[in-house]
């Protein structure tokens, strides 16, 4: 059955609020979801990352996958986990966070809210509710500090049917990471057995504080090379990138086939592979 709040209990948003916890809250930089965070976690007795009777399982954020944001657009995130308590749940919460400590504003670096409660169902087992939550993220107002990208945590919220909370601030944790871009183009084209060509490309990652794309530093990106009629790429060289993310080598054509820029991705941005470039050789 789907979670509702039984009669004669404490509302969920009645609840929200003596706890100082925002109901629908809002993403990081709007600053509702450190404080709903913060507000959950210090009315808890230590430990700070678990309290109360409900436990939290088996969380998967986006499909077990990087979450990986560009400058405009909503990624929608989804999550699924399972509460459990014996005294049955009537509402759960979901943030993802990122930072030191949850129960403090100043130990939270970002924070990203659901606009609605997860959605829960009591499962055959009586007390086990499976749970999904949907993180609509928007870069171009969620995401304005690049220094967030990185490792984030999901922290966990609920209250049984006798309105007594729980929360597990480090349930699972995800990727958050900078979308990249990269291109490959070998000249000239075509050119003669044996003669070296030149393969220029670009490798630019999303600034989060511009709301552009911009040239990638100082970052090894291998050059490939698939031979025509093949499936198979194998690696000529690693070649670092430019003052401007630009990238340049040279090479020897020796059959025809398709020459491409890889980039293995950080921690902070995403991985990259530019369309392969054909060279007639002749």
């Amino acid at each position: 059955m789907r979670i509702r709040v039984a009669a004669g209990v404490v509302s969920g948003a009645v609840v929200l609020s003596a706890l100082g916890f925002p109901v629908g809250a809002q993403a990081a930089e709007r600053r509702g979801a450190a404080t709903g965070l913060s507000s959950f976690a210090s009315a808890a007795v230590q430990p700070r990352d678990s309290l109360g009777n409900t436990k939290f399982s088996h969380a998967v954020i986006n499909g077990g996958k990087d979450i990986v944001l560009g400058t405009t657009g909503t990624k929608s995130v989804t999550v699924t986990f399972t509460a459990t308590d014996p005294s049955g749940v009537a509402l759960t919460e979901a943030f993802l966070w990122q930072g030191t400590d949850s129960s403090t504003t100043d130990g939270i670096t970002g924070g990203l809210g659901t606009d609605d409660d997860p959605d829960c169902t009591e499962t055959a087992t009586q007390g086990t509710y499976t749970c999904k939550a949907v993180f609509n993220i928007h870069p171009a107002t969620d995401m304005k500090d690049n220094g967030v990208a990185g490792t984030w945590k999901l922290f966990l919220g609920a209250w049984d049917l006798y309105a007594n909370a729980s929360y597990n601030d480090d349930v699972a944790t995800a990727a958050i990471k900078k979308a990249s871009t990269l291109t490959a183009d070998a000249t000239p084209e075509p050119v003669k057995k044996g003669k070296t060509i030149a393969v220029t490309g670009k490798l630019a990652r999303a600034n989060w504080s511009t709301g552009k794309f911009a040239g990638y530093v100082s970052q090894p990106v291998k050059l490939q090379f698939r031979k025509k009629g093949s499936s198979t790429y194998t690696t000529l060289k690693t070649v670092k990138t430019n003052s401007t993310g630009v990238l340049k080598t040279t090479t020897k054509a020796t059959v025809d086939g398709y020459y491409r820029y890889v980039f293995a991705g950080t921690a902070t941005t995403a991985a990259a592979t530019a369309p392969g470039d054909f060279v007639d050789v002749r």
